[in-house]
């Protein structure tokens, strides 16, 4: 990690960071078919917000610098299973990088805090899922050390 980059620092997403998150959400060739940008805030996704805030079981971070400007964003949702002897894992999605900072190699810096934020957590599994057409994601994910170990599936409804 560079030196200019030490101050970095993880935190909770606060609601003055909802714009800028969705800006993030949006920003990518899948993200422009499923998101909306509006002024004001939809309230859908303020009413999503709310409910990701209070849940103590979703921790939606951002990735900030020395004057608190937005980098980068994630979501953290815990699960409680009974396999794996009862074990909690934490589930990564909503993965973006603000598109003025990609190719800095912030990301690695992001995970790095994310991981340990859910070792605090208790988690013995961190999963993540990303869209196979993301293909230089899927790269990055292998080199943090993740395991392309199943085959997903999803069906909206």
């Amino acid at each position: 990690m560079e030196e200019k980059n030490k101050n970095l620092h993880l935190r909770k997403a606060a609601f003055q960071d909802l714009g800028i998150i969705i800006e993030m959400l949006a920003d990518d060739v899948l993200g422009q078919t499923r998101e909306e940008l509006t002024d004001p805030i939809q309230e859908y996704y303020i009413n999503a917000f709310h409910a990701i805030d209070k849940d103590p079981n979703q921790d939606l971070v951002v990735l900030v610098d020395e004057q608190e400007n937005v980098l980068e964003t994630l979501q953290i949702t815990y699960l409680q299973y009974l396999n794996h002897k009862g074990s909690q894992r934490a589930l990564i999605e909503s993965v973006r990088i603000h598109s003025s900072q990609r190719g800095k190699g912030l990301g690695e810096k992001m995970f790095q805090l994310a991981i340990e934020r859910a070792k605090e957590h208790g988690v013995a599994i961190i999963q993540l899922t990303s869209d196979k057409k993301h293909t230089e994601a899927l790269k990055f994910y292998e080199k943090l050390g993740f395991i392309a170990s199943h085959e997903g599936f999803k069906m909206k409804i």
